[in-house]
């Protein structure tokens, strides 16, 4: 988590860099630091990724880094939530198929932005480093499900899904077959696979059994 701080001021022994380079303050300091952090993510991956590194690459002082962030897993956490080209906005088409697609697509623009290199990376290094996995989860896999979830409750107050397809394990299927796809497969995300989630795989399984 960013704390609230001033400009550059530390400077390290070790980071000679820094000292010839321009001060730099506020958010130019921030985006340099996030910058540096995907580039050395995408480069050598989380398992070499030191705050050292990142410092050094964004001609900052390592005391600049320790003060907004107190570990490496926060920092990239951090990193990759800046990148994102916007937040996820929930549709509101009036019908759950429409629902899904507009929150589908808008998950697989991030996958395809920016960011996506360090995200592919970033996926692989938290089988080996479980707190990063935690900080991934909360940050970014979390809140996607809990968007399908409330997706899907408004589709069953309309009596479009089934009541019983109101749980975690089914609003998690979709973000997870993109999640899948992109990891096996890259960026971009064709827009066909996003309709074969949706409509061979998510639609059969929450709709409600049409009226007897």
């Amino acid at each position: 988590m960013i704390a609230d701080t001033d400009d550059d001021t530390d400077l390290d022994v070790d980071c000679l860099d820094h000292r010839r380079a321009p001060r730099r303050r506020g958010d130019a300091l921030i985006e340099a630091i996030f910058e540096a952090t995907l580039a050395e993510l995408g480069e050598v991956g989380y398992a070499e990724l030191t705050m050292e590194r990142v410092a050094s690459r964004a001609k900052a002082s390592k005391g600049s880094l320790y003060r907004r962030w107190s570990s490496r897993v926060e920092l990239v956490a951090d990193a990759m939530a800046h990148r994102r080209p916007h937040d996820i906005e929930l549709p509101d088409t009036g019908n759950v198929r429409g629902d899904l697609l507009g929150f589908l697509r808008q998950l697989t623009e991030i996958h395809d932005g920016p960011s996506g290199e360090a995200t592919h990376g970033l996926m692989v290094e938290v089988i080996r480093h479980p707190e990063l996995m935690k900080a991934v989860r909360l940050r970014f896999i979390d809140p996607a499900i809990a968007m399908a979830l409330e997706i899907l409750r408004r589709g069953a107050v309309r009596g479009e899904v089934r009541p019983t397809a109101l749980t975690h394990r089914i609003a998690s299927v979709g973000p997870s077959l993109l999640r899948q796809h992109f990891l096996l497969f890259g960026a971009p995300i064709p827009d066909s696979v996003i309709y074969e989630i949706l409509d061979e795989v998510l639609m059969p399984l929450i709709q409600a059994s049409p009226a007897r």
